[in-house]
């Protein structure tokens, strides 16, 4: 098997309320294959997929019930730590739930996470040994 990531998908509450944080708070956009039942999102080299949590969990064939840590986080990785500080600005200002202020970190980076209307969290990070190309693909 080949080491890759295709789709990273999120079974989410509220589709609407999902696209709508993707879209307006985060400023991305739903792919033409979108539709009424599931987002896709071009991310720099994976999709990000937005599908009703009680589907997903319908067809993985388990149970859609589950609280607390799940277990995971996605990161978004930036070029300087100046960089981590001014989405956090961006992010506040658009009222999103902040799970903690960026700080420096025992790794030698600089992150905070924040969490999206499913509780799904995302590092926002600087990490000074990951350097990112120009369309933000991590350069090993």
């Amino acid at each position: 098997m080949q080491q890759r990531l295709t789709i990273i998908g999120l079974g989410v509450n509220d589709l609407e309320v999902a696209n709508d944080f993707y879209e307006n708070i985060f400023g991305w956009t739903k792919l033409p294959s979108s539709n009424e039942g599931i987002t896709f999102m071009q991310l720099n080299g994976i999709l990000l997929s937005l599908y009703p949590k009680d589907k997903l969990a319908e067809d993985a064939g388990v149970s859609p019930e589950g609280t607390g840590f799940k277990a995971f986080s996605l990161a978004y990785n930036t070029r300087t730590k100046e960089e981590v500080d001014e989405v956090f600005v961006g992010l506040t200002q658009k009222g999103v739930k902040i799970v903690k202020q960026p700080e420096e970190v025992f790794w030698g980076g600089y992150s905070g996470y924040i969490a999206d209307p499913d509780d799904n969290l995302w590092e926002i990070a600087f990490n000074p040994f990951l350097p990112l190309d120009e369309v933000g693909n991590a350069q090993p």
